[in-house]
Order: C-alpha cells, then sequence, then structure tokens
C-alpha cells in the first residue's frame, strides 16, 4: 500500500508586518490498530494489541518492530503473515506453534504519539526482558560520534519538509549509515527501525550505534536492549530512568550530542 507521510495545507503566514497566504507540509498522523491472530486448543482468535498514533508508512515494519520489543515475538519464523486491513489497521499472523498468552500483555490498547510506555499498566509490565543481552562494550571513539548527527541531517528528508518528525538511524560500529525511520512518534521510529532489521533477519544489532533524534528515554533505551545494541546517542538530553536501565543493560550511552561535544553517562 502507498501512504501518504505528508500533507500540504493552505495557511496565514505572519511575516514582514502582515500576513500571507502559503503553503505548509505537516507530517501525518493517523491511528494504527496493531492486531495479532493466534492458534488456541480449538480454534484461531484475533485480539488487538495496540492502537498507536503514527505517520504512515513501514507499517508492518512498526506492528513487527512492537511486537518483537514488547517480547510478544522472538524471531521471524515465529510469523505466518502479516495483513493490511485498509489503511489504519494490521494484524500479524501467528504461527500454529506458538504459544500466546494474552494474559502477559499487561498494556493499554491506545497509545499516543508522544508517549508510548504510558499505555502500560503497571510499573512491572514496563520491563521487557531481552533474549540479546549486550556482552562486549566497545570504546567510544569520539571522532566517529561526533559525525553522526550531520549525517542523520543528511537523510531525515521528510523532517527537512516538515520538521515535525523525530528519527532513529542506525549505524555499524565505523559510523557508516545503514538505515532510519522517521514518524511522529519517537518510540514508533525506532519499533519501525528494529522491525526492518528484524524482517530482514540481522537481529541482534550486536555491532551497531543507535542515534535518536530527541531525548532517550527509558523506552527507547528498553527496546535499543531488547535488539542488542551496544551504544545509544541521543541528540537530546537522557532521562534518569533511561540512564539506569542503560547502565542496567550494559548499554553505552550518550547525551547532548553536537558537532563537538557530547555527555557519555
Amino acid at each position: 500500500m502507498n501512504f501518504k507521510s505528508t500533507h500540504s495545507v493552505l495557511i496565514n503566514q505572519y511575516k514582514g508586518d502582515s500576513f500571507q497566504q502559503v503553503n505548509d507540509v505537516l507530517a501525518v498522523e493517523e491511528p494504527l490498530e496493531i492486531k495479532i491472530n493466534y492458534k488456541t486448543e480449538s480454534t484461531y482468535k484475533e485480539t488487538n494489541i495496540s492502537i498507536t498514533m503514527r505517520t504512515p508508512g513501514h507499517d508492518s515494519e512498526l506492528a513487527v518492530g512492537f511486537l518483537f520489543t514488547e517480547g510478544i515475538v522472538s524471531s521471524l519464523s515465529q510469523i505466518k503473515k502479516i495483513s493490511h486491513d485498509g489503511e489504519n489497521k494490521i494484524t500479524v499472523f501467528l504461527n500454529d506453534t506458538v504459544v500466546f498468552n494474552k494474559n502477559k500483555i499487561d498494556r493499554n490498547f491506545y497509545t499516543t504519539s508522544s508517549c508510548g510506555v504510558c499505555g502500560k499498566t503497571s510499573i512491572d509490565a514496563i520491563k521487557t526482558v531481552s533474549q540479546f543481552p549486550i556482552v562486549n562494550q566497545f570504546p567510544i571513539d569520539s571522532n566517529i560520534i561526533l559525525k553522526l548527527p550531520e549525517i542523520l541531517s543528511q537523510q531525515q528528508q521528510i523532517f527537512k519538509t516538515t520538521g515535525g518528525l523525530h528519527a532513529s538511524a542506525l549505524f555499524n560500529l565505523n559510523g557508516d549509515y545503514i538505515d532510519l525511520r522517521e514518524d511522529v512518534g519517537r518510540h514508533n521510529a525506532l519499533d519501525k527501525l528494529i522491525g526492518a532489521a528484524f524482517l530482514e533477519e540481522n537481529i541482534p544489532l550486536h555491532n551497531n550505534i543507535l542515534l535518536l533524534s530527541g531525548r532517550a528515554s527509558f523506552e527507547l533505551i528498553q527496546k535499543a536492549g531488547m535488539a542488542g545494541i551496544p551504544i545509544v546517542a541521543a541528540i537530546g538530553a537522557p532521562s534518569s530512568l533511561a540512564v539506569e536501565l542503560a547502565r542496567e543493560l550494559k548499554i553505552q550511552l550518550i547525551g547532548f550530542l553536537k558537532k563537538d561535544k557530547f555527555n557519555l553517562y
């Protein structure tokens, strides 16, 4: 399916002591309902997992990335097929051998573009356990880290048009660009990026650097940990819980990344 990620509107812009009508390009925000279809002892069942506000596009990656980082699936072999049920609904069909325990999903179905973790209904439900623990900590090469924001800027096409999207970008340990995803929700951008690697069976991402265009929240570090990413760099600030979790997972967390400085937590 083809989705529009931007939308043009006619606005009144105040400039030079007067208003003038101009076209403004906005990032599209629409709901996506993610469902899973799974086999029970006697029949097949379908259940809603989440409704998230996202920028349309890369929806299959978003769905499987979300299911993976929430610990619902662990490998591509567990997925039978992915079906778009209209523009804003997607169903992931699990293989018959996958045992799905609905009671383990302690999450409200609605999440916003600005907050993913706020949909969780308890603190215990926030943490998920990665099957890819980080065992190697690589030395931080400041010259490589400092050049990442400029590479991100060159690749972030929709943001240049709208100024309204978050980005998650993947690099190898030499600082070479690999992939990028954008979305109105920072957690969606990362789920799309991880989902793309998941669909290509490139998980775990043990030899990669993740760059976040904004701040580093607890949930983003949790998702990076699920994918086995050893180094996470953020243009903005980390939260206290993000730092705490990064240390627990042995992720090297970088914040306030600028062209000439950064903080290593």
